[in-house]
């Protein structure tokens, strides 16, 4: 059986309904008003373009077949009337940029096949804007052409609007390829390409450092947005965060790919901050950093807004050679909940399920309902991390951070409350099966692992599981918890291990079945 995820004037998205991870147990065909559609598809998630508005059509895999209505449409334009040209060389941006504040509410503009040479694009309220096949959105490379998104915009009255941040403070930033602000309604889809070219300009040279007055932009930038929607594109060679939506809700990444370099400095995936209700489904992760890390600011964000990171889906995903896979933090101060993560294959990434945050994020750095089903990784460094001590930044190494004596817990201290490892397996691990380090004066509340297996490999590579000070490098280490209330482990296997296959240090409660 099947379900559709998302349907807007052009094109839909379905999802098998089955415990397959990531792909379908068998290949299938999808057939539309019994015609073949599209053949031999192997993944969870299929998308089907090329509709018509307003058209009700039946959709058949194997003997299951739904009737699916496809949105209203108000008019269609294609970019190539306004003078777009798409040949690789001609500046595109004001043709593309005049047919977007030209269209219609509830209109669509085509981009067809072709390359269009673009500056950073804004969107607005109630449009589709479709990508065809081959047809490719070519980021300039020339940083002066970029306009800049200051960090704040400060009302007569006093109130602040949050335009624009770098690594949870306001900080001026870079317009992206394509940038939202407050704006709602939006469909971005088609199985076209946006290509930030970040590789052929300077953006990933001295990439700490804001230069030009502003720090690098992203591939996707949705500022106070609301129902927003990316089917099916390719985005890749981003100067930095793939998709990044801040401060917005209801958001959805469905049947994406993202694809950097594993050595491009920064290329996170998706990085939620302060969201309400984002589903990422069906996307596919090649990125020189963390896969996707769901962040909610600093302290002074955090504790000022107390926004978290909330409702967040994500399923039937593929996260290859990232940082880490599915990481919370480190600038997580306004806190993350209601997060669930299933039917996901991780690759090759440093660590699976990673968690980070340290003394000074903030009383509102709470992260709290958690759970984790249904998972397979695969040559994943360390399965497992939860880090209470993360040590990057400029005050990440300092005493306070990094001491494991006991602090007074204030308003700067952390809260890492339940979370839940279910039906997952890991083959080829190298450092350690998993690592769950609390502060000795705020223990990580209850870790429960359920049906978890866990195979080193026979050849593995020795590293810190965690990116703390003075960790030692371990290889092929099993859990180790330290500073936690309560573990309950039911049907745990761990394989080639070295060493004992549980370490607890200040375990307060420890069930097993």
């Amino acid at each position: 059986m099947f379900k559709p995820l998302y349907v807007s004037s052009r094109s839909i998205t379905l999802e098998m309904t089955n415990n397959d991870i990531f792909y379908a147990s068998t290949e299938y065909n999808v057939y539309v008003d019994d015609v073949l559609f599209r053949a031999n598809i192997k993944t969870n998630v299929v998308s089907l373009f090329g509709l018509k508005p307003g058209h009700e059509y039946n959709i058949r895999i194997h003997d299951y077949s739904i009737h699916v209505k496809t949105a209203f449409e108000s008019a269609s334009l294609n970019v190539k009337d306004f003078g777009a040209v798409g040949d690789g060389k001609k500046d595109d941006t004001l043709a593309i940029q005049t047919a977007i504040h030209a269209c219609p509410k509830n209109g669509r503009i085509l981009i067809e096949k072709g390359i269009y040479h673009v500056c950073p694009l804004f969107m607005k309220n109630d449009i589709t804007i479709e990508l065809e096949k081959e047809a490719i959105l070519l980021g300039d490379t020339d940083r002066s052409n970029y306009p800049i998104l200051p960090g704040q915009i400060i009302h007569s009255n006093g109130t602040v609007f949050e335009l624009s941040n770098w690594e949870g403070k306001p900080n001026p930033t870079f317009a992206s390829i394509i940038t939202g602000i407050k704006v709602k309604n939006v469909h971005l889809i088609g199985e076209g390409i946006i290509d930030c070219n970040a590789q052929n300009g300077d953006w990933w040279v001295d990439h700490k450092k804001m230069i030009g007055g502003a720090y690098r932009p992203k591939g996707v930038f949705l500022t106070n947005c609301e129902n927003i929607h990316l089917q099916g594109l390719t985005i890749m060679n981003t100067p930095s965060w793939n998709l990044h939506p801040y401060f917005s809700q209801n958001i959805d990444f469905l049947d994406l790919k993202l694809i950097s370099p594993k050595d491009s400095p920064n290329t996170d995936g998706c990085n939620p901050e302060s969201c309400f209700r984002v589903n990422i489904i069906g996307v596919d992760f090649s990125v020189g950093d963390d896969c996707i890390a769901i962040k909610s600011g600093k302290f002074e964000m955090g504790m000022k807004y107390r926004v978290p990171s909330e409702k967040i889906t994500i399923r039937n995903c593929h996260m290859a050679y990232g940082h880490g896979a599915v990481v919370l933090g480190s600038e997580m101060s306004g806190g993350i909940k209601d997060l669930e993560v299933r039917q996901c294959f991780f690759e090759k990434t440093d660590r699976g399920l990673r968690i980070k945050t340290r003394r000074g994020r903030g009383e509102s750095a709470i992260i709290d309902g958690i759970v984790f089903e249904n998972i397979r990784m695969d040559n994943v460094l360390t399965p497992f991390v939860m880090n209470m001590y993360y040590f990057c930044d400029e005050d990440g190494k300092t005493e306070y951070v990094w001491s494991k004596e006991i602090h007074p817990v204030d308003d700067r201290t952390p809260y890492l409350g339940s979370f839940t490892f279910k039906n997952i397996v890991c083959t080829n691990a190298h450092v350690a099966a998993g690592f769950f380090y609390g502060l000795p004066e705020m223990p990580i509340e209850s870790i429960s692992l359920e049906n978890v297996e866990i195979k080193f490999g026979e050849e593995t590579i020795s590293g810190v599981p965690a990116m703390m000070s003075y960790l030692e490098p371990m290889s092929r280490s099993g859990l180790i918890f330290r500073n936690v209330n309560q573990v309950s482990i039911n049907n745990l296997n761990i394989e080639n291990y070295l060493g004992d296959p549980i370490i607890m240090e200040n375990v307060k409660k420890f069930i097993e079945k």
